[in-house]
């Protein structure tokens, strides 16, 4: 059975065509000429040049595939041009919808996001039915997710097999880019970390998340969606895991959420106007992370089997991958670890 993979280069994508692979499955990815192919070394994968906003370079990734893995997204908190971001992400959608219904593909996976979800102010976790309000659309991205997991699931009307995955905060290796979360990682370690605001994040392991594409596609109820998500943690507790993983320590400042607004707001406004490049502190980024997004992946537990990796492992093989690819140095811990073997 071949397989489509759009995203395929990036992290989650890179890890749904491991878990592919491992299956035996054979994999075709789409990608531009452009990418960086360095997650896809040395694996046995068909490459598809296209690009999501190219209707006919889908059509023909698409032809042939049994299954379609839609996972990729113009994720960014800031662009100079935000319509850049709606071409991929609802264009785009819009466009391997209609090659998979075309085709008659078997099954369609859609990776939407969290975001999509609402946020409560009550203390349980939100979960699929919570009413996303219209205050909590604070990006381009959020919006842009939003509009093209609404165009998907138009098409279950139309007779396409669809299933919608939202991950949560994935952490893992292949995060080259890196990630928001992967970033938070990258910083804690290289000391550049120095306070961290209230916020939350539900974390889950990103094989853990590929592992949940392939459980939608098999057991999946067509046109619902999905959290995939493990552990809810306060970035206090995020920090406190690293610091126990590293051996370094914790930051111990606390930013009033006034302070970083304003930071994130100069910040953009120095990217608008002067630099044109992304901004150090995306205030979009900041106003997402005014509220605790904390989740309840119950019903990928119930009725997909989502596995739930303990998130210390994720940050572990997190630090093992940015560390073996240079991005980080070995830790004091993980120096005398490797010592002591």
């Amino acid at each position: 059975m071949r397989a489509l993979v759009t995203g395929g280069t990036g992290f989650v994508g890179a890890n749904v065509v491991r878990s592919l692979l491992e299956r035996g499955e054979e994999v075709r990815v789409l990608a531009r000429p452009s990418s960086d192919l360095g997650n896809l070394k040395d694996l046995a994968v068909e490459v598809a040049p296209g690009d999501l906003r190219d209707p006919e370079s889908v059509r023909r990734a698409v032809r042939g595939c049994a299954r379609v893995f839609h996972v990729a997204a113009d994720y960014r908190f800031w662009a100079r041009d935000p319509r850049e971001i709606y071409r991929s992400n609802v264009d785009g959608t819009v466009n391997v919808m209609e090659a998979c219904l075309a085709e008659g593909v078997e099954r369609v996976v859609y990776t939407s996001t969290v975001g999509t979800i609402g946020l409560s102010a009550l203390p349980a976790p939100c979960d699929e039915t919570t009413p996303l309000l219209a205050d909590q659309l604070t990006s381009h991205y959020k919006r842009s997710k939003l509009e093209a997991e609404r165009a998907a699931l138009a098409f279950v009307a139309r007779g396409l097999p669809l299933v919608v995955v939202n991950p949560s905060a994935p952490v893992g290796p292949w995060d080259a880019k890196p990630t928001p979360t992967g970033q938070i990682i990258l910083d804690f370690v290289r000391r550049k970390l120095p306070a961290i605001v209230d916020t939350g994040l539900n974390v889950v392991h990103v094989r853990d998340v590929a592992e949940g594409h392939l459980l939608a596609a098999e057991r999946g109820r067509v046109g619902e969606r999905y959290i995939l998500g493990n552990r809810n943690m306060t970035l206090a507790e995020i920090a406190a895991e690293l610091a126990r993983i590293t051996g370094l320590p914790a930051p111990r400042l606390r930013l009033p959420y006034a302070v970083a607004w304003t930071a994130g707001a100069v910040s953009t406004a120095v990217a608008d106007w002067i630099t044109h490049r992304p901004p150090a502190v995306a205030l979009e980024a900041v106003k997402m992370a005014r509220r605790r997004m904390f989740f309840d992946a119950g019903k990928a537990l119930r009725e997909l089997g989502l596995p739930q990796t303990p998130v210390r492992a994720a940050f572990e093989d997190a630090i093992a991958w940015f560390e073996q690819h240079g991005r980080i140095p070995s830790t004091p811990r993980r120096n005398a670890e490797w010592a002591s073997r």
